[in-house]
């Protein structure tokens, strides 16, 4: 399957191609006249990592756990396990998030004499 057809099957443009080909995360042949020649298979490979990244996984941990997303049904439970830690961080960040937006609006919340981002004493 030469780049242009993957392209149009995955909706993923040559650029994109060409640089998940030299991070390593798609691998062609080359054909005898130099063209790039995907496996199948590689259409599959490339809609788990966009799924992947539409559920918050960077580039760097797809890489990571390449060996999980390879071979899917055979280590369902380890990507379960993936998806799980995947899952506290969202929630870590959630909680840090809802933590500054209390912040920001007990700030506001000051006299506005008061410059809402100076320094607050130190409370120790």
């Amino acid at each position: 399957m030469q780049i242009g057809a993957i392209a149009e099957a995955t909706g993923i443009s040559r650029d994109t191609l060409r640089f998940y080909e030299k991070r390593g995360l798609l691998r062609a042949r080359r054909s005898s006249n130099g063209y790039r020649d995907y496996p199948p298979e590689a259409v599959e490979w490339l809609c788990y990592i966009r799924t992947a990244q539409s559920l918050g996984f960077s580039l760097a941990e797809i890489e990571a756990d390449l060996p999980l997303l390879s071979a899917p049904d055979a280590s369902a439970e380890a990507l379960r396990g993936v998806l799980s830690a995947k899952l506290e961080e969202i929630d870590r960040r959630i909680a840090g998030l809802h933590a500054l937006r209390g912040e920001l609006a007990r700030r506001l919340d000051a006299p506005m004499a008061e410059c809402p981002l100076r320094p607050e004493p130190d409370r120790t």
